[in-house]
């Protein structure tokens, strides 16, 4: 995201906090795609992915009163996605037989056409959880590392390292692609 597309989401906050609704309906419309592609690669699955961030706009119209600092804004609406995206997975996980796995032709485009897509897909869906999660919020979404940190809950030196190793764990994968 750029400068200004923070510095005006920044503004959003601060006129959302004042009392102006139509403020939130524009966060929501600049953020809801954002947060909808991290939620399908948080869970896997296209309605547990909606209906968490759905969950998490009902958080952020009700917590952002309370936040802060609207610069913080990014890491602290991704921390609430997170949880609601946890909370979807384990109660979908407690309604559904065990053998039933998450297939990866659920995850999301990413940005690569064709082949190098499906490959990019493939790469990403192998990495470790956390990985995955750091890795996606960093180069798809573009967060700073500490929104990362604050999103995740992880300390900043962990956020760090899964994101060196899922560049080197992507790289190695996208390498072999090629050979």
């Amino acid at each position: 995201m750029t400068q200004s597309g923070r510095v005006y989401d920044e503004l959003l906050v601060l006129h959302i906090q004042s009392g102006d609704r139509r403020a939130l309906d524009r966060l929501a419309a600049r953020w809801y795609p954002r947060l909808l592609r991290s939620a399908r690669r948080f869970t896997g699955d296209e309605e547990l992915a909606k209906d968490a961030v759905q969950d998490a706009w009902l958080g952020i119209a009700k917590g952002i009163g309370r936040l802060n600092d609207p610069a913080k804004f990014p890491g602290w609406a991704f921390t609430i996605l997170r949880r609601r995206c946890a909370d979807r997975i384990k109660a979908h996980a407690a309604h559904r037989p065990r053998s039933d796995e998450l297939t990866e032709t659920n995850e999301p485009s990413i940005s690569p056409r064709g082949e190098d897509q499906a490959a990019l897909r493939q790469a990403f869906a192998a990495l470790p959880e956390d990985q995955r999660i750091a890795a996606a919020l960093y180069f798809v979404e573009r967060l700073k590392l500490d929104e990362i940190a604050l999103a995740t809950g992880a300390p900043l030196g962990t956020v760090k390292s899964r994101i060196f190793t899922a560049r080197q764990q992507l790289k190695t994968a996208l390498q072999g692609e090629e050979t």
